[in-house]
């Protein structure tokens, strides 16, 4: 094994075949690790000169891989590519020699890091990075993330069958409802991706008008990496973007992200008209529970967020992980990091234990800041 440090941007750029497989060697990866991602999420988020991706090679072939930048907060912290708007951030270990491979990524990052925290926010429980997490030798401390949704790749008869008797039959009726509409999809292919990206945005905004859209999804850099992600991913086959239209318009646009055993609904944008017609959110479980179960892929990810549209689904609950790694000397500043994040969560849980009053108040600001972001 061979460890390396790439800080070129260029370089990175010129993985993407390698990447591609290693991704598919590593059968824990989702696909926020793929390569189009990730390298496209740094050229929207990256910062000049704060590329960290520590490589490993065994006889001259990549066999782990650990996508990282440094920021500052206010101390020096390596976090994931991808943080903020991927839902699942991990390292990437080839399956034939992952204990290898992690212990070499372990030694690896560990002079990576010198006076930093690793700070590796939302892994999926099952992830590379906890064989990662199990060979540091320096001070650790695991914390609960994001909870996330996610129900078995099963066809939609089989994801009815799971539930009670009278939801079940409430749903049937919503998928009936929908067969009556009309509605028609089809698979937009990658030269038409950005097209369908700009509807879907668009879409989007209107269906989160008068209520708290996240604002990044309001921002260039946001769009240019949407486009720039998923023209190459569906093109490589790791997404798919869906096109649903009625009375011969479009009406919807979502996009699913695919690895070899998993599949999430990313984003979604529907106009108001069709969801005063249909339940869209039966339209888009119905389609990808098809896919799913038609390609053998056994996780339907719901991705973050306790909606409850997606309660109505009786999905598992499962809670990312975030995983702080440090280096002796960077022991105070790891437990204050910690600190820090315990406490933030703490504030949360009190805020929305008040109830819907809060809820209101935060509804407000994000539309102040979409205000702000140009979007009015």
């Amino acid at each position: 094994m061979s460890v390396t440090l790439c800080r070129d941007p260029a370089r990175f750029a010129a993985l993407g075949p390698r990447w591609a497989d290693l991704h598919r060697r590593c059968r824990a990866a989702t696909p926020f690790q793929t390569h189009p991602w990730l390298h496209s999420w740094w050229l929207s988020y990256g910062l000049p000169g704060r590329l960290r991706l520590v490589l490993v090679h065994r006889a001259g072939q990549l066999v782990g891989a650990a996508p990282l930048m440094l920021a500052f907060r206010p101390f020096p912290v390596l976090v994931p590519l991808g943080t903020g708007i991927s839902d699942h951030c991990d390292v990437l270990l080839d399956d034939s020699c992952a204990d290898a491979a992690a212990a070499a990524l372990a030694a690896g990052l560990r002079r990576a890091a010198r006076t930093a925290v690793v700070d590796l926010r939302e892994v999926r429980p099952g992830g590379c990075a906890e064989r990662l997490y199990r060979h540091w030798s320096g001070p650790r401390r695991e914390l609960a993330d994001s909870a996330c949704l996610e129900l078995p790749g099963l066809p939609l008869d089989g994801l009815l069958a799971r539930l009670p008797r009278t939801s079940a039959r409430r749903l049937r009726r919503k998928v009936r409802r929908l067969d009556r509409a009309g509605v028609e999809h089809r698979a937009v292919p990658a030269g038409e991706v950005p097209a369908a990206v700009a509807v879907l945005l668009r879409l989007h905004v209107l269906q989160w008008r008068g209520r708290g859209i996240t604002p990044e999804h309001l921002r260039a850099r946001f769009a240019g990496h949407l486009v720039r992600a998923l023209t190459a991913m569906v093109r490589d086959g790791t997404a798919r973007v869906t096109e649903y239209r009625l009375d011969g318009r479009v009406v919807a646009v979502d996009a699913v992200l695919l690895s070899e055993d998993f599949l999430g609904g990313y984003l979604h944008g529907a106009h108001p008209g069709l969801r005063a017609r249909v339940d869209v959110s039966a339209m888009l479980l119905r389609h990808d529970a098809e896919y799913a179960a038609a390609t053998g892929r056994g996780v339907i990810g719901l991705l973050r967020g306790t909606e409850p549209y997606k309660l109505h689904w009786r999905p598992e609950t499962v809670t990312n992980r975030r995983l702080l790694l440090a280096r002796p000397v960077m022991a105070p500043a790891l437990r204050l990091h910690a600190a820090r994040w315990a406490a933030r969560v703490r504030l949360a849980g009190a805020v929305r234990g008040r109830g819907p009053v809060p809820g209101v108040w935060w509804s407000r600001l994000n539309r102040w800041r979409a205000i702000l972001a140009g979007v009015r």
